[in-house]
């Protein structure tokens, strides 16, 4: 298997993973969870078990002006995203806020290839624009929203696409695994300051602590990790993109296990979405 087709799987296993959080987090918050303590858990749960493995192995942790970009795109990025993303929830549709964060893949490549000369090819553009019009399908339903609730999501889309950005400028001298450590426990730094000013609300059941482990183990361990070793391997641009497949795992999870309806407009989103990521996995630059 060459770097690109590894680095496919990698983002691609990375997307499921994250596409699973959502069906983790709504049975986590309906057994009492906050938001603000359901995210310091993914994070410290997920630091911790990283930067135990970290120590056993005897794993080369960053260092200066890379532990700086690292710790900022925890601490300001994935930070600023999250609030952005769930204050915008209280404003509009998730539908709307939804399609507005899968904005980035167009912002990243758009910005990748006017500041930072990647390529650009008609049928590199025309993926990145299918895999758009499919997430806007596939997630779509009932979008409305104030002027404020679009300007959180259009914020969470574009600090999302600045935290990829320097995670590849990152990545190009760092381990994906430290990395994604330093980013965790940054994350789990700021967020621990929050649920100590507001007070945790911690899960109350056996069930709502097993989805909060499996959102620090799967969908942040394995997908953080996963993410940054196949943004290594394919660039900002081909990576953002191929993380279209996020809201696809979630509409199919979510029809699977929560039974929610599907509509023939929605399957015809997946299949955008689909067609566009093997375009892209077929695609050289």
């Amino acid at each position: 298997m060459d770097a690109r087709m590894l680095g496919v799987g990698l983002v691609a296993m990375s997307a499921a993973s994250f596409g699973a959080m959502a069906i983790f987090a709504r049975i986590a918050r309906l057994d009492g969870v906050d938001v603000l303590t359901l995210l310091f858990l993914r994070f410290v749960i997920a630091g911790g078990v990283m930067a135990a493995w970290m120590v056993a192995a005897r794993r080369r942790w960053p260092r200066r002006r890379q532990l700086g970009w690292l710790v900022a795109m925890g601490g300001v990025g994935y930070v600023g995203q999250s609030l952005c993303f769930f204050l915008a929830l209280d404003y509009a549709s998730p539908g709307l806020v939804a399609l507005l964060l899968y904005l980035y893949p167009f912002i990243v490549t758009l910005i990748g290839a006017i500041f930072l000369g990647e390529s650009m090819t008609l049928l590199r553009a025309g993926a990145v624009l299918a895999a758009l019009l499919g997430t806007g399908l596939t997630v779509g339903a009932g979008m409305a929203g104030s002027p404020l609730g679009i300007a959180l999501g259009v914020g969470a889309a574009l600090i999302y696409s600045g935290y990829i950005l320097a995670g590849n400028h990152v990545l190009r001298d760092e381990d994906p695994f430290a990395a994604a450590t330093v980013v965790m426990l940054a994350a789990a730094a700021v967020f621990g300051l929050g649920v100590v000013a507001e007070g945790p609300r911690f899960p109350a059941s056996v069930a709502g602590w097993g989805c909060v482990l499996a959102i620090a183990l799967v969908s942040t361990v394995m997908a953080m990790v996963g993410f940054f070793a196949g943004l290594k391997r394919l660039g900002a641009s081909d990576a953002a993109s191929l993380s279209t497949l996020e809201p696809v795992v979630t509409f199919i999870l979510a029809a699977m296990f929560l039974d929610e309806p599907v509509t023939l407009i929605q399957v015809l989103g997946v299949a955008l979405v689909l067609g566009a990521v093997v375009v892209l996995a077929r695609a050289r630059a």
